[in-house]
């Protein structure tokens, strides 16, 4: 493929991806192209590929990846659908980037979570589930002010859990039905309590995505 003709086809996929999604083009080591999308993970044109990225995945393996990266990469979490793709016979990948919620990623829901409790391990029901956090490299959720250890981490738990339940930190995911309120800090930063009493801050990096799914 051409440059011309990549940049055609670049042009062609925003009439029908997602209107929040990204699209970057990837080949000899860098970032050659960048269009934002709602969605927009500041890629710079030229820029190198960093380690576990998507496109560095795809230019690897030479087949489609999907997977979801952390914020630690561009310091925005995103799910990246990536291709391998060949231009100016130079080895390249295309990747769509996606919200780290999109929905038609994720596995059939989990209905319930089993956690560890001193010795014991408890299945507890999703819905009863209040929320979710990663504290000094566990992931715990509460239920009825009690806590329980999980063998997940919060990146397993995004594409896991069912639509009632929205990451609104690196730290913390929340079951939206236990939500009491929402308000601003003294610093004017959204935080989330819940119907407990436990209060949470939302990030500046899900901010849109938690205005955006509770509309306001």
């Amino acid at each position: 493929m051409t440059n011309e003709g990549l940049q055609q086809l670049v042009s062609l996929m925003k009439d029908w991806i997602p209107y929040d999604a990204s699209i970057v083009v990837a080949t000899d080591n860098a970032y050659s192209q960048y269009i934002s999308g709602a969605h927009d993970i500041r890629i710079q044109k030229g820029q190198m590929i960093e380690k576990g990225s998507v496109a560095e995945t795809v230019i690897e393996k030479k087949c489609k990846v999907e997977k979801l990266v952390d914020d630690s990469i561009f310091g925005v979490a995103y799910y990246g659908i990536g291709y391998p793709i060949r231009i100016e016979e130079k080895e390249g990948a295309l990747i769509i980037i996606l919200p780290a919620t999109h929905s038609f990623t994720k596995q059939q829901p989990l209905t319930f979570l089993t956690g560890r409790n001193e010795d014991l391990w408890c299945p507890i029901a999703i819905e009863e589930v209040s929320h979710i956090e990663s504290l000094q490299k566990k992931t715990w959720f509460y239920t009825n002010n009690e806590g329980y250890q999980s063998i997940y981490t919060l990146k397993d738990l995004t594409l896991q859990l069912p639509t009632s339940f929205i990451r609104i930190h690196r730290s913390y995911i929340v079951n939206i039905s236990h939500i009491m309120e929402i308000s601003r800090d003294f610093a004017s930063n959204i935080q989330i309590t819940l119907k407990d009493g436990t209060v949470l801050p939302v990030s500046q990096t899900y901010s849109a995505d938690v205005r955006k799914k509770l509309g306001f």
